[in-house]
């Protein structure tokens, strides 16, 4: 008989359905969901309370400088090795792994999507992951690809890890529950969360949807940090304290379940007797985490010209190169515009990186049709792109009196590598054929006279 029991290191909150969180990015964190589970002093005594198995995860090398080590050590009903039996080969067609050049018809240009249609079978967040790019190389931890994820149904018994990256998830519509080894997250729309690599863990769904769609960062690369912030100083962007790490939350479920695995682009499948998210106590700094992009501090200018699209960058995963990210989490949120004498909208530029586009709700001010929320738009390097036609003349004639722009929010997933089309994205009924008409209203306007035209 399948018995599930969740505890959570706050009782009272778990069954109120208000889940809670420790603050701080990066920080090194301690909690257990049972008294005395979590050993003080030392990390791997003779014999942990309760039974339990002392097990490091680690997320960098054992000789990692301090700054970037990373690792936590987790007290658990049965150790990681009873969680994988033999596994067998399984098959998510439509999630792709750097380096992937699917053969498609489709020729270079600057592309965008409506929004993925709903399916109309039943599909968990494990199905319903839908690739449509991939940078780099996954087998030598460079790169990310970008996916979008639509499902209907909650991963009950089944359970997935990816060793090939981290795993940064932006809701779009539809709030979520994930459910980590180290704890639970609630993520709704307007939030995002990371899972670090190798972590297991199960979605649910939260509230009343029919679909729940959004999209996914898979960062091969170095792991997501905060970015360095420069003259601004030490305030302002995305603050360290607005980030949440679950407390402990473990599943005590005796039933078949399957572990679903990711690795090196492959997928395998195992099966077992019980669930795998089964940490009672944990300790250190590698962890999960979700942030609220409400919370974001967006700075610019108040005076005049436009600032580079960098200042409002979330999250970063660097390279060797200092300031050429492997990938940077940027978004556009709410925010006052001043500037004098200044086309306000982003200007036209070609660029070295490659962005991919989506948005959350709202409008994107540099798109006044066609961008719609749950869409995705995809400029490769050095492509041009900037204002379609009509956001060009509003912004050319507008008042420059100060104007809230509100109720609005996008997000880019930008790299330094160039991003491979997926055949599903090439031949995604939702692809717009008309997008390259946005621009064909920007007539020349030069005649070789002096003056404003």
């Amino acid at each position: 008989m399948d018995q599930t029991t969740i505890q959570a290191a706050d009782a009272e909150a778990a069954t109120a359905n208000r889940l809670k969180y420790m603050p701080g990015f990066g920080n090194d964190f301690e909690t257990e969901s049972l008294p005395g589970a979590l050993p003080q002093g030392q990390n791997s005594p003779q014999k942990c309370n309760y039974g339990l198995y002392a097990e490091q995860l680690s997320g960098s090398p054992f000789t990692a400088p301090r700054g970037t080590n990373e690792r936590s050590w987790l007290y658990r009903i049965r150790p990681s090795v009873r969680h994988t039996r033999r596994f067998s080969n399984a098959s998510y067609p439509l999630w792709k792994t750097a380096p992937c050049l699917d053969e498609h018809s489709l020729p270079l240009g600057q592309l965008r999507w409506d929004p993925i249609p709903a399916p109309e079978e039943r599909l968990s967040f494990l199905q319903g992951v839908r690739t449509m790019t991939t940078a780099g190389d996954a087998a030598t931890q460079v790169g990310m690809s970008a996916h979008a994820y639509v499902f209907n149904e909650d991963m009950v018994d089944d359970y997935f890890f990816n060793a090939d990256g981290e795993l940064l998830i932006v809701p779009q519509l539809g709030a979520i529950r994930v459910f980590t080894e180290m704890g639970i997250m609630d993520v709704e729309p307007l939030e995002i969360c990371l899972i670090p690599r190798g972590m297991m863990f199960k979605i649910l769904k939260s509230g009343e949807q029919t679909v729940w769609r959004g999209y996914i960062c898979e960062n091969y690369g170095a792991k997501f940090t905060l970015p360095d912030r420069g003259p601004i100083g030490a305030n302002c962007l995305a603050n360290p304290r607005d980030f949440k790490t679950p407390v402990a939350a473990f599943e005590d479920k005796e039933a078949p379940c399957r572990v679903h695995v990711k690795w090196c682009g492959k997928f395998y499948v195992t099966e077992i007797g019980h669930s795998p998210l089964d940490v009672v106590a944990w300790h250190g700094n590698y962890a999960p985490y979700k942030y609220d992009l409400r919370t974001f501090s967006p700075v610019g200018a108040i005076s005049f010209d436009h600032p580079d699209p960098s200042i409002f960058s979330v999250l970063t995963a660097p390279t060797e190169d200092a300031g050429t990210a492997n990938v940077d989490f940027v978004i556009f949120p709410p925010r006052w515009l001043v500037a004098e004498h200044t086309f306000r909208p982003p200007w036209y530029h070609r660029n070295i990186m490659s962005e991919f586009m989506g948005l959350i709700h709202g409008q994107y001010d540099a798109k006044e049709e066609g961008f719609v929320p749950g869409g995705i738009s995809l400029h490769n390097m050095m492509l041009p792109h900037g204002p379609d036609a009509l956001a060009f003349e509003k912004a050319s004639n507008s008042e420059l009196k100060p104007v809230k722009l509100d109720h609005t929010m996008a997000f880019m997933f930008e790299t330094r590598y160039p991003q491979q089309l997926t055949k599903y994205a090439a031949e995604l009924e939702t692809l717009q054929d008309d997008y390259l008409e946005c621009w064909d209203g920007l007539e020349r306007k030069f005649d070789g006279t002096p003056g404003v035209k």
